[in-house]
């Protein structure tokens, strides 16, 4: 028992953890991966949503602490150009998509036919993986690796910050879904994808 304090001690700095989490939290609020988690959310299964996104975070975070300040060395333009066709590839599939009618959904004999958990997962951690290349908090927690050379305490605080906005995201994304009808959340979706998308996409014409 005392060796595992002792470890905890020495590798875990508690005002560190509470200044990166604070900081992670702060900036994935107002970010493009919080909205496609709250959109996910919209259609998917809460817990499926957030295991995915819970997934891609983690490996994301693990690969932004490995690399350090090296990651921050990424071809930006091309990281941008990416996820920004993949936001317009979003907005695509959410206008496009169709739900069953009213009156056929309320009956359990013709309800159609429900995303599979997996998938579910599946789409999650993509959408999120590749989104979170060379954002705002990846890069963050990259330059905090390198500056504090603290490792293991950066990841605990990052990751658990993007756990806890994925997971409010993920609550509010779940009311609307229940709240709203499935057209009017496509249209919304499909709308938010469009303009994410293409602000990246600017962003990347124009980046220097």
């Amino acid at each position: 028992m005392g060796t595992i304090s002792n470890f905890i001690h020495n590798t875990f700095d508690f005002p560190l953890f509470r200044s990166t989490f604070a900081l992670i939290f702060i900036a994935e609020l107002p970010d493009k991966t919080a909205l496609a988690t709250l959109l996910l959310a919209t259609r998917g299964t809460p817990w499926a949503v957030f295991i995915g996104v819970a997934a891609a975070f983690l490996i994301q975070s693990l690969v932004a602490i490995c690399f350090g300040s090296l990651f921050t060395h990424l071809p930006e333009k091309w990281v941008h150009c990416g996820t920004g066709l993949l936001f317009l590839g979003f907005a695509y599939l959410s206008f496009v998509h169709k739900d069953p009618p009213a009156q056929e959904a309320s009956t359990p004999e013709h309800k159609g036919p429900q995303p599979h958990a997996l998938f579910i997962m599946w789409n999650s951690f993509l959408m999120i993986f590749i989104s979170e290349w060379g954002d705002l908090t990846q890069l963050a927690t990259a330059s905090l690796t390198a500056r504090y050379q603290k490792p293991f305490t950066i990841f605990i605080s990052s990751t658990l910050a993007l756990w806890t906005i994925s997971a409010l995201a993920i609550m509010i994304g779940d009311r609307l879904k229940h709240s709203l009808k499935p057209a009017i959340l496509n249209r919304i979706a499909a709308l938010a994808y469009f303009g994410v998308g293409l602000t990246i996409l600017f962003r990347w014409a124009f980046l220097g």
